[in-house]
């Protein structure tokens, strides 16, 4: 018989000892993180990479944090979501917030509190055979968009800026999943969407770049901002190392993700197995290329805002929604959880 004495599991006791004692310490770890459920604007497609990317590498886990990470629909679900505290975080537009905060006055606080996408996404895709070139040659065309598309809300921002009459275009309110194929087969002039999304659709239906005359909002003297990480205001004040502790591993997950997209889309199809590995990688970097990796965004640091910069957008979402009231820039966007300017500047040397 042997001399070690045997559990009911047929383990020595001094082993069986110290399995409950690994249990007991991993419970108790386990009790010691935070939980943050976090909600995506979108499906687990390219630009959710840094995300999935904190959660796979352990980088929220090294934060204390225990991070749950779901695919949303819509920037006003993860806003909603995040207001009504099934979320204690999330990943939204930034100008449909300020909405959000303007038609709830009273309501739950949320702020943006890291911005991911410097500039709107917003973009005008035209058919070049319709002879539409520039801003001054969609007058008197017709367009088409969802009616909660943020180029076609923002579309007086877009008129103002480049001297257009705002009512000198006709719009069709279409099902976002038509937009396109309604560009394709002629029947509208152009329409409006995310640069990356709407591109990668026209492409996946047969019409090539050459064919179109892109104007993306930030180039044409649209100064939103777009996709920020919000956070409920209860939970940042009850938890501000939290939510410190999140952004320092996003920060951290985005500028991997920076220096290496390929390797970063890894991350998504880990979670979701039946993406196109080739369309997420460009879907990735043209948002890189468009809106994250900015001359702003290289000034003041990933994440950070211009507050002039910040009021004048948010006057301009205020006038272009015809919103009840103007929301304060604290209410829209605090910056006291980011991490310090010198960790932001995470951008690959130009020509890298």
């Amino acid at each position: 018989m042997s001399r070690h004495l045997l559990s009911r599991a047929g383990l020595p006791l001094g082993m069986m000892g110290l399995l409950l004692a690994g249990a007991t310490l991993s419970s108790a770890t386990l009790a010691d993180e935070t939980r943050i459920r976090f909600q995506l604007d979108w499906r687990f497609e390219g630009p959710s990479a840094p995300f999935l990317m904190a959660v796979e590498r352990g980088y929220f886990a090294e934060e204390g944090l225990d991070v749950q990470v779901d695919s949303g629909s819509g920037s006003a679900g993860a806003i909603n979501r995040v207001a009504s505290g099934a979320y204690e975080m999330g990943f939204g537009d930034l100008n449909a917030l300020v909405e959000f905060l303007a038609e709830n006055p009273d309501g739950p606080g949320i702020q943006g509190v890291y911005v991911v996408y410097d500039g709107s996404p917003a973009a005008v895709f035209a058919r070049k055979d319709r002879g539409i070139e520039s801003p001054a040659d969609l007058v008197g065309k017709s367009l088409a968009a969802p009616a909660f598309d943020t180029g076609y809300r923002a579309w007086g921002i877009f008129a103002a800026a480049n001297d257009l009459d705002a009512d000198g275009v006709e719009w069709q309110n279409v099902d976002p999943t038509l937009r396109e194929t309604l560009l394709v087969r002629g029947d509208v002039d152009a329409i409006t969407g995310f640069y990356f999304t709407s591109l990668l659709n026209l492409e996946g239906r047969g019409m090539g770049e050459e064919e179109l005359t892109i104007l993306p909002f930030p180039e044409y003297g649209v100064p939103l901002y777009g996709n920020a990480i919000i956070a409920s205001e209860a939970f940042a004040e009850a938890n501000p190392e939290a939510v410190e502790g999140f952004l320092r591993a996003f920060n951290r997950a985005l500028a991997e993700t920076l220096a290496d997209p390929e390797g970063a889309i890894d991350y998504v199809l880990a979670r979701d197995g039946l993406i196109d590995v080739e369309l997420e990688t460009r879907r990735l970097k043209l948002a890189i290329e468009s809106v994250i990796d900015t001359p702003d965004a290289r000034a003041h640091g990933a994440g950070a805002v211009d507050e002039a910069r910040l009021a004048n957008a948010i006057q301009l979402v205020a006038d272009a929604y015809d919103l009840p009231e103007v929301p304060a820039t604290e209410r829209v966007f605090t910056s006291r959880y980011l991490p310090a300017e010198e960790a932001r500047m995470i951008f690959p040397a130009q020509g890298d």
